[in-house]
């Protein structure tokens, strides 16, 4: 008998998308998955035979930023096709069914599947007022939260609200709003992606990684995937030689800024903001804030709204020399350290060759007179 056809293959095959397509999108999920080229088979593989993952989207306290990213996948064609043919059994904003009838299915997934499916939470859940800021049919945020992040095989609380509280939390913070692992503790595997909203290729990876591996991802201390926030912005950034070189943007379109000088002054937070954006991109990889000439806020860090703003104006501190250091003055060491390597190198390339001449190298056995 003839084995049936997996679910993805007969998806690309009803899409159009050929196999170097596909093959393609793999290679890019290697790559962002920070694994060597030659793990694109094995995911082809592990993706092609894979169970379609059921999902649990729930929203909170949010602006649905993360959604439209979910619905904008679009580099490589088969992004669209891993994210569109997920078995999506509650999602508010794009499912068919409501009221009702959407709340049955989702607690028939819950009481069916414990352990079978992905809860992805949306938004900041509040907990003030015994959770009545934010109620879906009747029933708290946090109610549903422990309902269904209860019973999942992993939980991503994806975008900052849903990961360390976002905008909702910023002080005074009046509903009460934390982020999953605050808000639901004791949750197993959860797997935070921050930003806002989160970039859907890191979303894309994460859901191959499990599907490829069996397994979730290493995570930082924060519980954010290393593949996606292992490497600061500033690590990254294209802009990178112009900070060490003491060259900044001091004016928007000043001569700096259109030449691509760095952004510091002008209040770039990624030297303290930890994502692969310059590596990723956004709008299909088309371009990134910093790449437009924005600095960057710093949205995917804990508290942004409250430690990164004013937006536009420069940290005080840099990593690595003291919380009261000026940019100024490091631009000024920076460009006197680059100086004084030339000048150590010429130093040593003097000395390198008096010392050549006074010792002439003998490519064939020892020196005369030597014993």
């Amino acid at each position: 008998m003839r084995a049936p056809r997996r679910w993805l293959t007969s998806e690309f095959e009803r899409r159009g998308i050929s196999r170097r397509e596909f093959m393609g999108f793999c290679t890019t999920m290697a790559a962002a998955l920070a694994l060597p080229s030659a793990a694109a088979a094995q995911i082809a593989r592990a993706v092609g035979r894979a169970e379609k993952p059921i999902l649990i989207w729930l929203e909170f306290q949010d602006c649905a930023g993360n959604t439209e990213s979910f619905l904008r996948a679009s580099r490589p064609t088969a992004a669209e096709v891993v994210l569109d043919v997920l078995s999506l059994d509650y999602h508010e904003t794009v499912m068919a069914a409501a009221g009702e009838q959407s709340r049955a299915n989702r607690d028939r997934t819950v009481a069916e599947r414990p352990g079978g499916y992905i809860a992805v939470v949306e938004g900041s859940i509040p907990t003030g007022a015994n959770g009545a800021y934010c109620t879906i049919g009747g029933e708290s945020a946090i109610d549903i939260a422990r309902k269904v992040c209860g019973n999942a095989a992993a939980t991503i609380a994806l975008g900052t609200c849903a990961t360390f509280g976002g905008l909702p939390a910023a002080a005074p913070n009046p509903t009460g709003a934390l982020g999953v692992a605050d808000a639901v503790p004791g949750v197993g595997n959860l797997i935070n992606l921050s930003a806002c909203p989160a970039n859907v290729e890191n979303l894309t990876a994460l859901i191959v990684h499990y599907l490829t591996f069996k397994r979730w991802p290493p995570l930082d201390h924060y519980r954010r995937p290393l593949f996606a926030y292992g490497k600061s912005i500033h690590d990254n950034c294209e802009r990178r030689a112009h900070y060490d070189a003491g060259q900044y943007v001091e004016a928007w379109g000043d001569a700096g800024h259109r030449a691509g000088y760095c952004l510091y002054k002008m209040g770039c937070k990624g030297p303290v903001t930890f994502q692969n954006c310059p590596n990723v991109r956004w709008n299909g990889g088309t371009n990134w804030p910093i790449g437009c000439g924005h600095p960057c806020i710093g949205c995917a860090e804990p508290d942004f709204w409250d430690r990164m703003t004013p937006f536009y104006q420069h940290l005080m501190g840099v990593p690595g020399f003291g919380a009261g250091s000026n940019i100024d003055t490091i631009g000024g060491l920076a460009v006197l350290g680059v100086g004084a390597a030339f000048a150590g190198h010429g130093v040593i390339q003097i000395m390198k060759r008096a010392a050549d001449k006074a010792e002439p190298v003998v490519p064939n056995g020892p020196a005369k007179g030597d014993a």
